[in-house]
């Protein structure tokens, strides 16, 4: 058997390492440098966007989070509906006249109670009209029930008794709201002119969240949506909104957790335990960061971040179609700031926290696997001394 050469084999395994770089030693993902270096940001054409913490992009996120439902819906023309008339509703008409012997009141019908004709309910029919005798077709759908009443009478003004009408919605089918998702009864409702907020339809449909946290509501509205935690929604009066006809809420449960890795004191999921967590409640729910492990100037937040709210930002996102981006937040915790920012930045659902390792930390690993090719190089060249004598 060819005799190794110690000295030969010692070198050969630290040229190895050399040659190997930082990808030989073990580690819990990438390296702060390699996510700082634009060369490397696409290498695989993900095009993410690396995006330090500053105060500006703490507010936009923050601005972000508080919108809620009134900060979607602001702009609606009323706040209370303005429930009107629309086709398939069933509306009762009354026609009175000044005296007997008109239209609707013959003479022998002097001695009752009231000059007055109730007619049959009827339906608002899909042109928006309903029928009244003597004046054909009535435009209703659109109209609030005085606008029809003048309407009717306007038609009867030359030929009836000083008429005067009464329009009552009796079954009102075009101005509803749904309620659907979690909830005891799903159920579909007319709106009132007094106007019906967001969580009175939701006490009509039964919910009952066990955790209110993690129980959300959607509001659909003409082709918009905005989604709110329950417990935000009791806690911000403001965002109890007044309902609108044809919307649609959605009540549902969602588990939101997040991922902490690297050199955190905790990795693993985590479950939120509150309707709003910051970034800086997120790493102390994982134990923080490791003292003897991580580097505090490169922790960093990953997540599919909106384009609107990039661009907000002030990020370059030009180069992109994608309405979600991936994106890389960047925290230095070696700056005061960086705990201050961070108690500001929300959280969103499966949210990946990443603490990268300290310098010193790759150093020790690259000096033990050198330790270990030059322990495992003495200990070949004792076995050779045993099996060939010396030289």
């Amino acid at each position: 058997m060819p005799r190794v050469a110690p000295a030969r084999l010692a070198a050969a395994l630290l040229g190895a390492l050399a040659l190997a770089g930082c990808n030989l030693l073990p580690a819990a993902g990438p390296y702060s440098a390699e996510l700082r270096n634009p060369r490397t940001q696409d290498a695989d054409g993900v095009g993410y966007k690396l995006v330090p913490v500053t105060a500006n992009v703490v507010r936009v996120l923050a601005q972000e989070e508080a919108e809620g439902l009134i900060g979607t819906f602001r702009n609606d023309r009323k706040p209370i509906p303005d429930v009107k008339i629309g086709i398939g509703d069933v509306v009762s008409v009354t026609l009175f006249e000044a005296s007997s012997g008109g239209l609707f009141i013959p003479e022998e019908a002097a001695s009752r109670d009231g000059n007055f004709v109730t007619l049959p309910d009827q339906q608002v029919d899909s042109s928006g009209d309903i029928s009244v005798p003597y004046a054909g077709q009535v435009k209703a759908a659109g109209l609030r029930p005085e606008q029809v009443q003048n309407a009717i009478v306007a038609h009867l003004n030359n030929r009836a008794i000083e008429p005067q009408a009464v329009v009552t919605v009796k079954d009102q089918r075009s101005s509803t709201v749904t309620v659907l998702g979690e909830v005891g009864t799903p159920v579909k409702f007319p709106l009132t002119s007094s106007g019906e907020r967001v969580l009175d339809a939701i006490s009509r449909a039964g919910a009952t969240p066990s955790k209110d946290y993690d129980m959300f509501v959607t509001l659909q509205r003409g082709g918009r949506d905005a989604t709110i935690s329950f417990r935000r929604l009791v806690r911000e009066p403001a965002n109890n909104i007044y309902l609108q006809p044809n919307d649609t809420l959605y009540i549902y449960a969602r588990a939101r957790t997040y991922l902490a890795f690297g050199a955190s004191g905790k990795q693993g999921q985590f479950a939120f335990n509150d309707d709003t967590v910051s970034l800086s409640e997120a790493i102390g729910q994982a134990e923080g960061l490791n003292d003897g492990q991580a580097d505090p100037q490169s922790v960093f937040l990953f997540r599919l971040e909106g384009r609107e709210t990039l661009r907000r930002m002030g990020v370059d996102v030009s180069d992109t179609t994608e309405e979600r981006v991936p994106t890389i937040y960047t925290v230095n915790y070696r700056e005061p700031t960086g705990f201050l920012l961070t108690t500001k930045l929300p959280m969103h659902n499966k949210d990946v926290v990443y603490a990268a390792n300290a310098g010193s930390v790759e150093i020790t690993k690259f000096l033990n696997l050198v330790l270990l090719g030059a322990t495992t190089a003495e200990s070949m060249a004792h076995t050779d001394t045993y099996l060939y004598g010396p030289n």
